[in-house]
């Protein structure tokens, strides 16, 4: 039912029923003794339609506030596919792409936009065209997935094998709409060809020549194949996604440290840039691995990590809340630390949001136990609201 159709009319049924009150006082035609009855009966309606009017209204905005929640939900899902770190594409029926992330754009070496609405079959390589018309029948016909071998062909690249993980997207009737593809490299050519085009070097500050990536805060940093980032400013935040929708800190990447696909083995892996402005430089893989400097510098930046990594655990496995904080604040004091007046200055601000979601436990919670400390002098909150942990203090 339209809601504004549905107001005019209990508006116009409330004009009606004044209008046979003001006629019935100089209508004396009308027998009185049925007038109660009558202004009874029309009263109960035109409460009833009140009541419906403000169910109905509640619902819409109940409906409103889903549609918003489902737009951020979207909106959440698009950037976890489009940053994924492996290359997926989502095609219809017949193979036609309609969404594509930079990762599989960087491997068909062809801009994103220009993908849209090109058939899959172009970048195939033309002896495994027949096997993919094959294939592309046959799971239309069976199973919901299927796991294909081809030999790709990369815009003005050479071609490579690769795996192609394909399942099928059904309607409420099970009728197939479309395809989910999710493509890997399965041998050396791909990486040979960077390596080829790439100079051997051994030179430590060749990884500083690479042009610098600005990323505000907030931001997501796209995680590429092939390639490592390097900070050269600010702080990332290094996170995963459980099933449950639920965002698990991993890691903080401070100044000259490393991340990228090449060095995570998650499936869902992001990177937001945690300081007001954040400063990258991209490092190819092929040239660390032709520079035993860089290699070594890489395993340096890996052992931190890792110790970082065992932190994070151990916070984690407190039982208590107030001691995975405590720990959490003792971390991040050391990580990015400044010694002030007072005691530590943690130089990034965090919201109760972020503390929360890296103690697995709710905003409401972290702010109570932020308002305790500072009644209790151990932490104070700045100007620019960062937190300071005052020394000697518990």
């Amino acid at each position: 039912m339209n809601l504004d159709n549905f107001t005019k009319q209990v508006e116009s049924i409330n004009i009606r029923l004044e209008d046979l009150y003001e006629g019935v006082k100089t209508n004396l035609e009308i027998p009185l003794e049925i007038m109660p009855t009558a202004f009874k009966e029309l009263g109960v309606i035109s409460e009833e339609l009140q009541v419906s009017l403000e169910e109905l209204q509640q619902q819409n905005e109940e409906l409103r506030l889903a549609q918003i929640a489902l737009e951020v939900q979207k909106q959440r899902y698009q950037e976890l596919f489009e940053f994924a770190p492996n290359a997926y594409l989502v095609t219809d029926e017949q193979g036609i792409i309609q969404e594509v992330n930079c990762v599989a754009a960087n491997l068909f070496n062809v801009q994103q936009r220009f993908l849209i609405g090109k058939p899959l079959i172009v970048f195939i390589a033309e002896e495994n065209r027949q096997l993919f018309h094959v294939q592309l029948t046959q799971l239309q016909q069976g199973k919901n997935t299927d796991k294909w071998n081809l030999c790709l062909l990369p815009r003005n690249l050479q071609p490579f094998k690769a795996e192609l993980l394909v399942s099928k997207i059904s309607d409420w009737e099970g009728n197939l709409i479309g395809l989910r593809i999710c493509v890997s490299d399965t041998e050396a050519k791909l990486k040979a060809q960077l390596e080829k085009s790439i100079p051997a070097q051994d030179n430590s500050k060749s990884i500083f020549n690479s042009q610098k990536h600005t990323y505000l805060r907030g931001e997501l940093i796209p995680i590429k194949h092939q390639t490592i980032w390097q900070v050269c400013q600010g702080v990332v935040k290094l996170s995963t996604v459980c099933e449950n929708g639920e965002e698990i800190l991993v890691g903080l990447v401070g100044f000259n440290m490393l991340f990228g696909a090449e060095l995570t083995c998650l499936q869902t892996y992001q990177a937001t840039a945690l300081s007001k402005e954040v400063q990258l430089i991209n490092v190819p893989w092929a040239e660390i691995a032709n520079s035993p400097h860089l290699a070594q510098n890489v395993i340096t930046q890996v052992s931190l990590r890792l110790r970082q990594t065992e932190a994070l655990l151990a916070i984690s496995g407190q039982r208590r809340v107030k001691d995975r904080f405590y720990q959490l604040l003792q971390l991040l004091k050391q990580e990015i630390g400044e010694s002030v007046e007072l005691g530590t200055r943690l130089n990034i601000r965090f919201t109760h949001q972020d503390f929360a979601d890296a103690c697995s436990t709710t905003r409401v919670t972290i702010t109570r136990l932020i308002g305790k400390l500072q009644a209790q002098g151990k932490i104070k909150v700045d100007s620019k609201n960062h937190l300071i942990l005052i020394e000697g203090n518990r």
